[in-house]
């Protein structure tokens, strides 16, 4: 009886004599007999591929940059596995499950597919397998295991960021509604599901705590200025001749260069430059430096020009709009989202300040300051590349005055900076005088945008900036 009870099992392929003679009649009458007997047999445990998840925007294929872990480490949940770059931003994938790592799928620079295994997990086989899982070796499974586990076969779509953040608040997916693609659930329906609860435990703020400031007595003194004219200096890079021509891949951020700005340039651009005088700006900027130190912030002149874009945008919203790919159609954005060019070793990158028509000046530098240590780092996430409604190029940083700025889909209008010069100037009774001059470019999508509304955009915000007590009668 016992033997013709285990080969019922079709993943059984022997039974040796000594098991047989171990089990009786009196052993098959238990119940649970089957299960004890299968469990004996994958002692071993599961083994699960976890497969590289939907990460949104469209993307299908990142490029492994960084394995956190290696064949044999045990991982716990939430705990990072590898880091991968798509072409909008780099992500750090964590592990749904505890178990030890059996193979890793890609080496490092390797291009890993959505939806392929990405690394194979051993985990306790009593304590189950996700439905979206594949297992690769399982105990046998009776049909009505099965069915059960069909019927659970719902999913909640959720990175492991949010799923911990959930977790450590004590919420259930199940009871949040998603807001993203396919009713994922993000961050801010998790962060708008805990306003609405009475007493919950909202993460830190990333925001700064905004210190007042000192007596007079009591300031702290302004460094000595360094006015000698600053030189650049190459940077030494070792020259190496093979002899031959070297060909590579265009990946990550070069090729969602290649393929945002082959979507642009169908766009019929249209170029206005002009020049402000930052002098009061400047004067202004060295005066609140030291009180935004003392914040933990350091305060440059974007926050400036970003927040007297957001200005100039409330008067003039088509510059702050999308325009549809049959052109039918045009869409005002609610958030003024600006977006600014950064260049770094992973190339151009633009992330976004949200929201920017509900910011601080003081709030805007400190999310900038946040922005910039990320892009340093090459950290930068999806949602800090996305959503952008109108850009800003600050090309000053690096040299030269004006530019043709390329518009960035689906945006209709984009700025580049120039660096601040000194330069002599007239005033009103013709006597010269020293001024900051900075030349700014714009371009803006021809076809709903014409010359006059981008000049007289362009007017405002350089008002805005040349007499920047004047942002105070329309900040809200």
């Amino acid at each position: 009886v016992c033997v013709h009870r285990v080969r019922s099992y079709g993943s059984i392929g022997f039974v040796k004599s000594k098991y047989v003679c171990v089990f009786d009649k009196s052993a098959v009458k238990f119940s649970h007999q089957q299960r004890l007997f299968r469990t004996s047999a994958v002692s071993c445990g599961q083994i699960v591929q976890f497969k590289l998840s939907d990460i949104g925007e469209g993307i299908t294929e990142v490029t492994v940059k960084e394995w956190y872990i290696k064949e044999g480490d045990s991982v716990s949940q939430f705990d990072s596995i590898c880091e991968v770059q798509s072409d909008k931003a780099s992500v750090t994938i964590t592990s749904r499950y505890d178990g030890i790592i059996r193979k890793l799928h890609y080496n490092v620079d390797e291009i890993a597919f959505v939806g392929k295994p990405l690394v194979d997990i051993e985990i306790d086989a009593s304590k189950g397998v996700a439905p979206e899982e594949d297992v690769v070796e399982t105990p046998p499974m009776s049909h009505e295991e099965h069915t059960h586990q069909e019927i659970k076969g719902h999913k909640t779509l959720a990175t492991p960021a949010v799923r911990r953040l959930a977790m450590e608040n004590n919420i259930k997916l199940s009871e949040v509604v998603g807001t993203g693609k396919d009713n994922r659930i993000l961050k801010e329906d998790i962060l708008n599901y805990l306003a609405k609860q009475t007493g919950a435990i909202l993460p830190p703020s990333p925001k700064a705590e905004i210190i007042p400031p000192l007596p007079k007595s009591e300031t702290v003194p302004a460094a000595p200025k360094d006015k000698a004219r600053k030189i650049p200096v190459p940077v030494s890079r070792p020259i190496v001749f093979s002899g031959k021509d070297k060909t590579e891949p265009v990946t990550g951020f070069q090729k969602a260069m290649v393929k945002t700005m082959s979507a642009a340039l169908k766009i019929p651009h249209f170029g206005y430059c002009d020049e402000i005088d930052l002098t009061q700006l400047v004067q202004l900027r060295e005066e609140l430096k030291p009180l935004a130190q003392l914040r933990g912030v350091k305060l440059s002149f974007m926050p400036f020009f970003i927040k007297a874009a957001s200005l100039g945008l409330l008067q003039y919203p088509i510059l702050n709009s999308s325009l549809d790919e049959s052109c039918q159609n045009v869409t005002y954005k609610a958030s003024h989202n600006i977006g600014v060019a950064m260049d770094t070793e992973q190339g151009l990158i633009v992330p976004n300040v949200k929201n920017v028509q509900v910011c601080s000046v003081f709030e805007i530098a400190s999310e900038l300051n946040r922005l910039q240590s990320l892009g340093s780092a090459g950290q930068l996430g999806t949602n800090d590349l996305t959503g952008g409604t109108f850009t800003l190029s600050n090309i000053g940083t690096i040299g030269g005055t004006y530019a043709k700025p390329v518009i960035l889909p689906p945006e209709v209008a984009i700025g580049a900076l120039g660096k601040i010069q000194v330069l002599p100037r007239f005033n009103g009774k013709g006597e010269v005088f020293k001024a900051q001059i900075m030349n700014v470019s714009w371009s803006a999508d021809h076809r709903i945008i014409d010359g006059a509304t981008m000049a007289r955009f362009s007017n405002l915000w350089k008002s805005y900036l040349e007499n920047p007590a004047s942002m105070l009668l329309d900040l809200k």
